[in-house]
This record gives structure tokens, sequence and C-alpha cells, in this order.
């Protein structure tokens, strides 16, 4: 038996979160938290290519705080299964010989269950190794489940245990602390969202929010593309100060983006009657890393014409009407690819990433608590950009 904090059906849950966690997040962490502290059973491995793990440090993703509040879209509903234990970002220990890796091995876990964890042929994506499209996440050997930490039968990270597949495991490189090792599936992601956006030699970039996922796909287009003014939309003075350590030519507040973006690209503003202003002309590519209705609009009005958004934050629902008028392309990043422009697992690039100084101090602000005060760990999850961590993790080892 194991100690996890499960997530379950509760329409009247579902609902008032829904209704009012946007005006009061502090009710996602007590009566409209569709989640419950249970004991139950241990996850087993029963195929070959699987192992159990002990989970060491698991994040608190937008995603799993979007699926407690109601904010997720049910299209997703039919890529999950419940009840399931949620965890996706997860540094563990293997208890379990997995083909190449010896039990006790300290691995991160790619989270995507594709063909090759569900024991199937591999579909056209995967065989690309495009994996995070894989068309089979609801079959095979495993309940359906678009990742590890949203599939009933794999446990996740906010648990004693779960399973995994070796075709998601990553060593971790000795050297680097717990803290570290938890950033490197979010690294993961920005760097197929820095890859995704295709940015051109000296591309005016907008990154809109400064949150983990927005400063970590600051740090990777800055390192991996040909950028040339990157400019983040920050709400809090130490997201300014760890956007330009990261890589920011600027950063701005949420009211002064359109300012700011209009004298620095001399585009002309529109105000149109009873909705948000925007811009004729604007910055070549911009990255909405939030998912919010605002930032995506954001994102949406200060890109010129032609231009590239790029949907990092899992999306609210917006006004188009801009993807229309300026003929926008409009390009989705979910998750992360084992095969990224280049031939290199984007899993492997962030390991490279995630070994340097400013990584070493974002690390610094990972909060981690015991399973049993989850209350206060999604209190603080939901507030972590106001004051000052990067991450918000569960340590299902600790007990005070």
């Amino acid at each position: 038996m194991m100690l996890a904090l499960q997530m379950y059906r509760s329409l009247p849950r579902h609902l008032a979160g829904r209704a009012v966690g946007d005006r009061l997040p502090g009710i996602l962490s007590g009566y409209a938290a569709p989640l419950r502290l249970v004991t139950i059973e241990e996850p087993t491995v029963e195929r070959p290519g699987w192992a159990r793990l002990r989970t060491r440090l698991s994040g608190v993703c937008g995603s799993d705080l979007g699926a407690l509040s109601g904010r997720t879209s049910r299209y997703f509903s039919g890529l999950v299964s419940m009840p399931f234990v949620p965890g996706h970002e997860v540094v563990a220990d293997l208890l379990d010989d997995c083909e190449d890796l010896a039990a006790g091995t300290r691995v991160v876990i790619d989270p995507v269950l594709a063909c090759a964890a569900r024991g199937v042929e591999p579909c056209e994506a995967c065989d690309d190794g495009l994996t995070n499209r894989c068309s089979r996440v609801t079959v095979g050997h495993l309940s359906p489940g678009l990742q590890t930490g949203f599939c009933a039968d794999t446990g996740g990270g906010w648990g004693e245990t779960l399973t995994a597949h070796r075709s998601q495991l990553h060593p971790v490189p000795e050297g680097l602390s717990d803290e570290q090792a938890i950033l490197v599936e979010p690294i993961a992601c920005a760097v197929h969202t820095a890859l995704r956006a295709r940015v051109e030699d000296n591309a005016r970039v907008l990154v809109s929010g400064a949150g983990s996922v927005g400063l970590l796909t600051t740090m990777a287009l800055r390192s991996l593309t040909p950028a040339g003014e990157i400019t983040v939309v920050a709400k809090y003075a130490h997201q300014r100060e760890l956007a330009l350590q990261l890589g920011a030519t600027e950063v701005v507040s949420p009211d002064e983006v359109l300012r700011r973006l209009r004298r620095s690209t001399g585009a002309f503003a529109v105000l149109p009657e009873h909705s948000a202003p925007y811009l004729l002309g604007g910055v070549d590519i911009a990255v909405d890393a939030v998912g919010s209705k605002g930032s995506l609009e954001t994102a949406l009005n200060t890109t010129r014409a032609g231009g590239r958004v790029v949907l990092s934050g899992m999306p609210a629902a917006a006004d188009l009407s801009a993807a229309w008028f300026r003929e926008l392309q409009v390009i989705g990043s979910y998750s992360s690819a084992r095969r990224e422009p280049g031939d290199r697992s984007a899993f492997d690039i962030a390991t490279e990433l995630v070994t340097g100084d400013v990584v070493a101090q974002l690390a610094k602000g990972v909060a981690s608590y015991p399973l049993h005060r989850w209350r206060e760990a999604l209190d603080h999850a939901h507030g972590a950009g106001r004051l000052g961590s990067i991450k918000v993790a569960f340590d299902p080892s600790r007990k005070g």
C-alpha cells in the first residue's frame, strides 16, 4: 500500500471550481478540489520494459491546476482515465532493473504514453520520433491517458510509487540536485516550443508570461535560436530580473506591452470599441506562455501580419479575429518530441541546459511539500508568480 493524491470525477466540484476558481483560487485547494489523499495499492509491473519507481520530487504544472479548477477543455476528457494520480514532472529512483538501467538509477520521466509504452506498433508520428503527436494514447494495454499523471494504470508523481516504460526514462547526470532535475521536463517542453517557433535570424519575439513556462521558454529561445530582440511580459519584479538573466532584451508589464511594442516596432495602434486594443504591425513571433484569455489575446494582438503565434500554455477561449484578419500562423506546442529538429531529443537538450548557472539559481526557488500538506502546496502553486517560486513540487517521502 502507498500514500497518493488522487483526482476523481465530481461534477459539483468541477462546476464550483469553474465558476469561482479564477476569482477565489483558494477554493481550489478546499471544497472545489476533486482531489483526495488516499491509501491505495501500489501500481504493478506486468510487462517487459516496465519498471516501478519511487518518487523523489514531482512538480505541480499549470495543466494540473487547470484540471483541478475545471478550466481544462472537455476536449481532453476522452484522453484520461479516472481516478488517476496526478504528477507528470517526476524525478524518481528505479526500484527494478529496466533493460539497460539498473535498479537505483535516478531518472526523470518523459510523461507522454506513446506507442512503445502502450505495446502497439508505432504510429506514423512515433515512427518519425514525434512521440508527442502519438495517435494511439487511448489504446493498447493501458487505459486512456495522454501522459503519466493522467492515466489510471501508471500512477503519477503525486504518489509514493508509480510505473513507467523504458522509452520514458532519462537518467539524471551525477551532480544535478533533485531540484534541478525536476526542471528537465519543463525545459524539454520549452525547447520544443522554441524550435516549433521556427525563429528566423534577428526576428523580434514576444513571450507573453513570465511564470516557469515563460522564463524557461525565454532561455530556450535565446540559447537555441537566432532571435534578435526578445520582449517578455512579466507581472512581478523578480520575474523581470530572471527574464533578463535568461536572455530577454526587454521586460514589460501587461499594461504597457502594446505601447512599448508600438514604439519599438513602428506599429500603429488601433483602439476598437468595447474590445482590447491591438497593433497593425508588431513582433514577428509571439509565444503565449500562460494559456489565459488575456495572455493569448496579447500574443495575437501584438504580432505583425503574416507572423507566427505559438501556443505553449494550454489555451483558453479568445477572440481569434486577429488570426483571420492578419493571416497569422497559429501553432500548437505540446509537450516535447523524441526527435526535434537536428535529430536530437528535447530531453537531451534540456539535460544540457539544466546544468547552467542560471538554472541552478532557478532551482533554489523550487518549494517542496509532503503529500499531507497538499492544500498548502496548491495554494502556493496558484500564487507561485507572486510569491517568487519557480516551481512547487511534492516530496512523497517527507512526513513533516
